[in-house]
């Protein structure tokens, strides 16, 4: 490919500065999308059901090993790379960037992520080890990794050991638990679970996280409950159980103690959920100018520019949706470990302003293109459904984000009010 020839399109976080890597990943999204995951998104939507065929295509194409390093056989994609093609990702199919959100970051947290987190010698050792285990079955069997989360407590928002515990024993963990909404259920080869580890004896501590990849097959482990939510319709996030699974100490993704900080390391990890969100946007915004143009496929060619609402609501689209992009790409491109105060301040912001904002452009899109953009042959009224959803997704959740950011603008840390 040429890096120095025009893209054909301005990618959904904007026209900027690119890498070769990342125009030639953009492009490669970028085609996916509008040949195989826009044609099929409605059917995913329609039967609340996997995106089988669009994972296969990510497969083929090698974007399910983006982020695992070169040296392993993966693209070798730094996280401001993924954070942009998982955008255009989304601007077609937003349930197919949402969960290859969860797979990419099991490959992400251990990769990048984890390379920036302080170890030991012999814990750094041990990783290499052990996540070369886990890059080798997606880059050459093409496995899917889920990442469950949610238990319906404090824990997923940071503030609370998770409920699920894993107990120490020989060659191995015994796992017990519950996780809801978890998406990739049924469609995973294995489960990255997020663990308390249980030690006899000792009150549960947030600070002794595991992260455990147990294989779907597993003794022990079953998917329950219906699935029949607003949107986000094929994430298939079942309530997934585990009654006394063993896990393998080789299926460590990382060594224990190291996801809580990675946590406080790293806490731009959190926020690659915002990237389905800006393309979601993108993609309101791309189906207001073609239906006000006449230009959506199978429609009449019927024009509705001429109106000067019309063209003040598409002004005011994109002007929000410039907001989002400056703010997101600023926010990417500034992740690193160990952040300073503004900078953790600009991400909330960002992660904010990105999931209320998506479901915003989302509103106007529908009030400008008027009833028929209710209907379900045509996208937006999915676009509107699954843009309402990033709100909700933990462990930034947009009441989460507003109260983190107030109370570490009034308080530094250890500060407390006298009683």
């Amino acid at each position: 490919m040429d890096t120095n020839a025009p893209l054909g399109f301005t990618p959904a976080v904007g026209d900027t500065e690119l890498s070769p890597q990342q125009r030639s990943l953009l492009a490669l999204a970028h085609e996916l999308g509008r040949t195989r995951f826009a044609p099929r998104a409605a059917q995913w939507d329609a039967t609340a059901s996997f995106p089988f065929a669009n994972f296969d295509d990510l497969r083929q194409a090698g974007l399910l090993a983006i982020c695992v390093p070169r040296d392993h056989g993966g693209a070798g994609a730094d996280y401001a790379t993924y954070m942009l093609v998982a955008a255009e990702v989304a601007r077609f199919c937003g349930v197919t960037a949402l969960t290859w959100n969860m797979h990419v970051s099991s490959t992400l947290w251990t990769g990048v992520l984890a390379d920036g987190t302080p170890m030991t010698p012999a814990q750094r050792e041990e990783h290499a080890r052990r996540r070369g285990l886990h890059f080798d079955r997606v880059v050459r069997e093409g496995a899917i990794y889920a990442q469950p989360f949610s238990e319906g407590s404090a824990a997923a928002a940071g503030r609370a050991p998770f409920g699920t515990t894993a107990r120490k024993v020989d060659g191995g963990w015994i796992v017990n638990g519950r996780k809801i909404f978890a998406s990739l259920s049924g469609a995973a080869q294995y489960y990255g679970l997020l663990c308390t580890e249980d030690k006899e004896g000792v009150k549960p501590d947030a600070r002794d996280t595991l992260y455990l990849a147990m294989p779907a097959g597993s003794e022990g482990f079953a998917i329950s409950g219906e699935w029949d939510p607003l949107g986000m319709r094929g994430t298939v996030s079942r309530n997934l159980t585990f009654e006394n699974v063993f896990v393998p100490d080789a299926e460590q993704l990382m060594p224990r103690g190291l996801y809580h900080k990675g946590a406080q390391t790293w806490p731009a990890m959190f926020f690659t959920l915002a990237p389905t969100y800006l393309g979601l946007a993108n993609a309101a915004y791309d189906f207001t100018v073609q239906y006000l143009r006449g230009e959506v496929p199978g429609e009449p060619p019927v024009k509705r520019r001429m109106y000067p609402t019309k063209q003040v609501a598409v002004a005011q689209m994109r002007i929000q949706l410039e907001g989002l992009r400056s703010l997101f790409l600023r926010a990417v491109r500034e992740a690193r470990p160990s952040p300073s105060k503004d900078e953790r301040m600009r991400l909330y912001a960002a992660q904010y302003t990105v999931m209320e904002g998506a479901n915003d452009i989302a509103r106007l899109a529908l009030r400008t293109c008027g009833g028929q953009s209710m209907m379900k042959h045509l996208p937006l009224e999915r676009i509107y459904r699954d843009s309402r959803c990033g709100s909700l997704m933990l462990p930034w959740t947009a009441e989460l984000v507003l109260d983190r950011m107030g109370r570490e603008a009034l308080y530094e840390p250890g500060e407390k009010d006298e009683a």
